[in-house]
Order: C-alpha cells, then sequence, then structure tokens
C-alpha cells in the first residue's frame, strides 16, 4: 500500500479522523484513529467494515450494544511483574468494571450472532474469567472499601477499633459535660481529626489535657480531655496496623490477579477495539454512512449519489443542500476528464471520489446510495491545490512537475490518480502539450485516474481513447450559475468571456481579446458550450416532457373511469324506465278490470282476468330466464373451444409469466441476506432481517418479529 501523507492531507482525511476521534471514550484510542492508515490487508478491512456495519445496525435495531466507558489500566498491568508492588484500591475497580464490560459484550454477541456475525467471530478466542471478579469481591465492598472479613486478623482490629472508637465518644461527652461552666458557646471542635474541648482562655487551668492551639483571637483554647488520650493513643496504633494489614491483604489480591494479567490485556485490547468501532460507527451514523459493496476481484469505483462527508456536515449545520455526485471507473472507461468553468465544483467533486476511495479502505462507511462499488487501488495519488514551497524554492509549476516524475515512476494497473488543474502553471500550448503526453503516459500504463483541466488537446484525447471519457460540471447559461452537478460523456466549456461579461468587463476588452485567440479554438469552445446548453435544455425538456406524460396517464385513467361511471348511470337510468314503464301498463290493466268490475260485478270474471295477468308475467320471467340460460350455454361453449384451440399458447404464456415471477422474486431474494435492513411498502418502521426461507422473510423490529412475502419488502 502506498499512500502518502501529502495524499492525505490533500483529500482532508485527517478532518474526517478528528471528527471520528471525537466520538471515542479514551486517549489511546484518539491517537489509534488520529493515526488510521489505508489497509494493505484486504481481508482485515472488510473484516474491520463488516464490525463497523454490525455496530451501526445495532443503533436502528433496538438492541443497543452493550459498551460504555471503560478504562486504560496498561500501566498498571506492566507493574505486575515488579516484586513486592501492590495495585491501589481503585485499580483493581477498574478491572472489575472492564471484566464485567467484557462479559455483557460476549453474552451480547452470543445471542445476536445471527446479526454481528463478523464481531462474534472477533470475539470469539476470549475467554471470560469469573475468578477476576469474585477474588476483588471477596476483598472489597460495593462502595470500594476492604471489607473488614478480607482477613480475621483484620476483623479483629477493626472490632477493636469501633469498640475504642465508641470509648472515646462516650469519655469526651462525659469529659465535655462536667467541664461544660468553663466551654465556650461552641462547646468543642476538631483540630488534626481529633475533637477537643472550646475552653474559655481564662479557664483554661481548670481543664486537664493536652493544649491543641487557640482561636484567632485567643479567647478560645482547644484542649484534648486527658480522659481520652489513652484510647486515643491506643486507636491511633491500631490505625496503623489497620495501615499494613490493607497492604498486606492487596498484596496477596495483586498476587492473585496477576495470574490472569493475559486476560486483562486481551480485555484491554478488545474493548479499545470496539470503542474504535463504535466511533466510526457513530460518525457514519451522522453522515448517513453505509456499508457499500466491496469488489475484490475487479478494480472499479462505482458511486451513486456519493456525499462529500465534510460539505455534508457544514452543509446539514448551515441547514444548505448538498448535491450528491455520480459515475462509474472500471477497465473499460479508466480515465475521466473534468473540464467546466472555476467555482463549478470541480475540485470538490475530485476531492469526493479520492476522500470516500481513501475512507472506504481505512475501514470508514461512506455516504453513498447502496448500489454503490469500490475497489482496492495500492496506490492513490494525489496533486490538489497551490503547493508552493518557500522553503524549497519551489513554484506552483515546478512543484507540479515533481509530482509527475514521482507519479511516472510509480504509477501501474493498479494506481488511481487524482489531478487538479491539469498541466496547468506553465504557458498554455507548451504545458498543454506536456500535460497530453503525460495523460497519454498513464493511459497507457493501465492506470485509472480523474484529470480536471480546461485545455482542449487533452479533451480532444478523452474522445479519441476508448478507455478514456469526458466529462464537465453542469452550467447554467442564463444566470451562468454553476449547478454542481457532474455530467458524463460531454467536454464543458470554462465560459471565459461569458463569465467576464457577467462580471461587467466592458465589451471592447471581450471582443479585442477574442480576436487575439484563434479563430478555430473560440469556435470549439462556442461548440462545446453550445452543446452542453443544449443538452441541458434537452434533459429539462425532458424532464418535462416526463413529468406531462405521467399527468396525461393520470388524466386519461381519470377520463376512462368517469366514462365507466356514466356509461353505467346511463344503463342503470334505461333499466329503471324499462321497470316504470312496465309498472304503469300494468297498473293501466288493473285500473280496466276495476272499472268492469264496477260495471258487471263479476267476481269470477275479476278474478279469472287478474290470475291471467300473472300467468302472463310469470310466462315472460320465464322466457328471460331461458333465455339467459341459453347465452350463458353459447358463451361457455366458445370459451372451451377458445382454450381447446389455445391450450397450447396459454399454457406457453402461463410458463413464461410463471418463469418470470419466479426470477423478479428470486433476483429480490438474491439482493437480501440476513442482517438487512428493510422496510414494508407503505411503512415508515425499519427492521432487521432475521431469516429468509423460500419467498418468506421474517422480520425483527426489536419488540417483535414478523414474516413477509419477499416482494413486499424493500432495502433500505
Amino acid at each position: 500500500m502506498q499512500i502518502s501523507n501529502q495524499t492525505l492531507k490533500d483529500l482532508e482525511f485527517h478532518v474526517v479522523q478528528s471528527e471520528i476521534a471525537a466520538f471515542a471514550y479514551t486517549e489511546k484510542v484518539v491517537d489509534q484513529i488520529t493515526e488510521l492508515q489505508p489497509y494493505s490487508d484486504q481481508d482485515e478491512l472488510i473484516q474491520d467494515l463488516y464490525t463497523t456495519n454490525e455496530y451501526l445496525a445495532s443503533f436502528e435495531s433496538g438492541n443497543t450494544f452493550p459498551f460504555a466507558e471503560y478504562f486504560i489500566i496498561d500501566e498498571y498491568l506492566k507493574r505486575l511483574e515488579i516484586e513486592n508492588y501492590y495495585l491501589p484500591a481503585e485499580e483493581f475497580f477498574k478491572i472489575k468494571s472492564n471484566a464485567l464490560q467484557v462479559k455483557e459484550i460476549l453474552k451480547y454477541l452470543t445471542n445476536f450472532q445471527e446479526y454481528t456475525p463478523t464481531l462474534f467471530t472477533k470475539a470469539s478466542s476470549i475467554q471470560y474469567e469469573k475468578d477476576i471478579v469474585k477474588l476483588i469481591d471477596t476483598v472489597f465492598n460495593k462502595f470500594g472499601e476492604v471489607k473488614d472479613d478480607a482477613s480475621p486478623e483484620l476483623k479483629i482490629v477493626r472490632d477493636r477499633l469501633r469498640h475504642l472508637n465508641s470509648r472515646i465518644t462516650e469519655l469526651f461527652n462525659k469529659s465535655m459535660a462536667y467541664h461544660s461552666d468553663y466551654l465556650d458557646d461552641i462547646r468543642e471542635s476538631v483540630i488534626g481529626n481529633r475533637r477537643v474541648l472550646a475552653v474559655k482562655s481564662f479557664q483554661r487551668k481548670r481543664v486537664k489535657g493536652q493544649f491543641l492551639g487557640t482561636s484567632k483571637t485567643g479567647s478560645i483554647t482547644f484542649i484534648e480531655p486527658e480522659s481520652v488520650q489513652g484510647p486515643r493513643r491506643e486507636f491511633e496504633e491500631l490505625k496503623e496496623d489497620e495501615k499494613h494489614l490493607i497492604i498486606q491483604i492487596l498484596l496477596d489480591l495483586t498476587a492473585k490477579i496477576a495470574v490472569y494479567r493475559p486476560n486483562l490485556e486481551e480485555y484491554q485490547a478488545f474493548l479499545e477495539y470496539i470503542d474504535f468501532t463504535q466511533a466510526k460507527a457513530k460518525y457514519a451514523q451522522s453522515i448517513n454512512g453505509i456499508l457499500p459493496k466491496i469488489n475484490k476481484d475487479q478494480l472499479q469505483i462505482k458511486l451513486v449519489d456519493a456525499y462529500h462527508p465534510l460539505l455534508y456536515l457544514n452543509n446539514i449545520r448551515n441547514n444548505e443542500r448538498t448535491i450528491p455526485q455520480s459515475l462509474h471507473l472500471d477497465k473499460d472507461c479508466r480515465i475521466i476528464i473534468i473540464s467546466g468553468p472555476n467555482a463549478g465544483g470541480k475540485s470538490i467533486t475530485l476531492k469526493t471520489i479520492g476522500l470516500l476511495q481513501i475512507m472506504v479502505q481505512s475501514g470508514v462507511l461512506v455516504p453513498v446510495n447502496e448500489e454503490s462499488e469500490f475497489g482496492f487501488f495500492t496506490q492513490i495519488f494525489t496533486d490538489i491545490g497551490d503547493n508552493q514551497s518557500i522553503e524549497n524554492h519551489l513554484s506552483t509549476y515546478s512543484y507540479r512537475l515533481k509530482q509527475m516524475s514521482y507519479f511516472l515512476k510509480q504509477a501501474d494497473e493498479n494506481s488511481l490518480l487524482l489531478v487538479d488543474e491539469f498541466g496547468t502553471g506553465s504557458d498554455p500550448e507548451l504545458g498543454g502539450a506536456l500535460a497530453e503526453v503525460f495523460f497519454e503516459e498513464f493511459y497507457e500504463r493501465q492506470s485509472y485516474g480523474i484529470f480536471t483541466t480546461h485545455y482542449t488537446n487533452i479533451k480532444l484525447s478523452a474522445e479519441r481513447l476508448p478507455e478514456a471519457i469526458n466529462a464537465c460540471m453542469l452550467f447554467d447559461k442564463k444566470s451562468l450559475e454553476p449547478l454542481y452537478r457532474l455530467e458524463i460523456g460531454q467536454a464543458g466549456s470554462s465560459f471565459t468571456f461569458e463569465v467576464a461579461e457577467k462580471n461587467k468587463i466592458p465589451f471592447r476588452l471581450i471582443n479585442r481579446a477574442k480576436k487575439k485567440v484563434e479563430s478555430e479554438k473560440v469556435s470549439l469552445d462556442k461548440t462545446i458550450l453550445k452543446l452542453q446548453q443544449e443538452k441541458f435544455e434537452i434533459q429539462k425538456t425532458k424532464n418535462q416532457v416526463e413529468e406531462l406524460k405521467e399527468t396525461s396517464l393520470v388524466q386519461t385513467e381519470e377520463l376512462e373511469q368517469t366514462k365507466e361511471k356514466i356509461q353505467q348511470k346511463l344503463y342503470d337510468f334505461q333499466q329503471l324506465y324499462d321497470r316504470e314503464q312496465k309498472t304503469m301498463m300494468l297498473g293501466k290493466r288493473i285500473v280496466d278490470m276495476s272499472d268492469s268490475y264496477l260495471k258487471s260485478k263479476n267476481k269470477k270474471q275479476l278474478i279469472a282476468n287478474f290470475l291471467k295477468i300473472i300467468e302472463m308475467e310469470n310466462s315472460k320471467k320465464t322466457k328471460e330466464v331461458q333465455q339467459l340460460k341459453k347465452i350463458e350455454k353459447i358463451i361457455e361453449k366458445e370459451v372451451q373451444r377458445e382454450l381447446k384451440e389455445n391450450s397450447k399458447e396459454i399454457s406457453k404464456q402461463k410458463e413464461v409469466i410463471e418463469q418470470k415471477e419466479k426470477a423478479a422474486t428470486q433476483k429480490k431474494i438474491d439482493n437480501l441476506k440476513v442482517g438487512d435492513r428493510v422496510k414494508i411498502h407503505g411503512s415508515s418502521s425499519v427492521g432487521t432481517i432475521d431469516k429468509i426461507s423460500k419467498d418468506v422473510v421474517f422480520v425483527n423490529y426489536g419488540l417483535f418479529t414478523t414474516q413477509i412475502k419477499v416482494h413486499e419488502v424493500y432495502k433500505i
């Protein structure tokens, strides 16, 4: 791996390091992050990326990783080899705290092994020794004090100390009561951790005891009563004995703990690694970083909606929008030449690509779309910004030539070159010619690279070389404002005269300048400018057409629905009208029957006529039913005939449809894996895939797990 400090400086990787370091718990891990470099071992890199991603996933799964502040005890562990050395009491508590935290982490990784397979593997060699905590608990209580029963001798001494303390208190209180007439209003005080009587100075001779001082004014004399002096001296002697016994206990405990020094060192290293991992995971959370696809077999960079992390965070703080970039470098398109006006975003695009590649190769998650892919470059070279050196008497161009000389010696097919303002700093024609030769040399060496330039000859070279391509930063010709979006496939104009015109440079001077430039160059620049603007307008029109198309489709569907509703209503109205007409005719016949009966009073005739009407109506219904049945039979026979004739074709179509559905389902299953974060269509809740069984996924939401068809979820 050959990535220089200058490259890391050019890409501002140190700023990323400092932002990650802000999440670390200890200075030791801060130093590790500050010294973080791209990995040389791909397997180690991938393991580190996966552990960071697994820790990040725990933030949203609801199963919070049990990690908090811990203690660095390296220095004290080294001293365990010193003869007659004992650890201070507080160090035993740091050891206990670290051991218990390792225990909790190992338990967590065992319970959630499916979600944290890489972290589980990392921790699988660590053996938790419960005797470490048990030994410490036999000596110390929960308040950090040595227990009375830590040794039989200590228990005897402390029992005697408690007895003496009670005796001293009793004797002092008696003395204070006896001499109450000679005491000041405050009655007592404490000097050198000894209780003393506050005697009025003019009465001091009336109180027997040891003189220990006076008040500032001299009005009060402090005397320890004679009655407590003997017990107090014995108490102090026992306190010294207690200290010696505690030291002996700590010596014994230190010797027992020293046996587990390898375990404690392993715990220390493991906690530091977890601290290192959680710092990177929290930083990834702040920039919406993810684990992209890492392609070990193919050298490429595929960026989809990639953000510059430093710019992204800065814009969030300032409530501004960040424009993402997308591009693709692979063996068929190894070099991209980016052109366009100054302040259009060329340099930040270059830095975005380089910084994200460095971050990934250093085990840091990056803010890109999940479709992005990264390869593994063994060398990354940069030449970005003005690197004049006053100390070495180097101009910008001299520095650039020195860099080019170095690149030409080192670059190969596994190298990535990122060069800003390629070839500038000298005579445009001579410098452009030399830059073109450099470009062709890098191309012949199969190197990968992204170069920003204003030189037309380099743009033309990119057009004729099959594995190189032009790109430009989009610019609005009307407003002359940069759009900060990269467009692959077309060279960009520098907008030199247009920007000069916008900045109110007199037209006569601009025209004079145009005359001094070769007409072909001006014409080419105008053509590029025109093409770029036309492409922008076409894209704009295309977007508008797509919007109109979508709107038209929606309106057409709405019109079809309206038409169907109107036709249904017309049919309903016709049916209603027919029923009303039928009812009116029937009513008229009944009225006629009523009039006839009123004249003849013939009931038999009335009943006969009524039954006749009923039979006629029923016969009509029977005919209608029979007619409907006949129609249904005809339709059924026709359908069966068509099915019989086209059975083979229908079966084929059915098989094609089923295969497409199976392929689509399988593709979705292949794109999902255990541990992926997913959402159900129409839901905002995020879950984690526990298991995939055929076309069913089991989604864990922390408090519960649900199963659902694979086509009803999508990965985030």
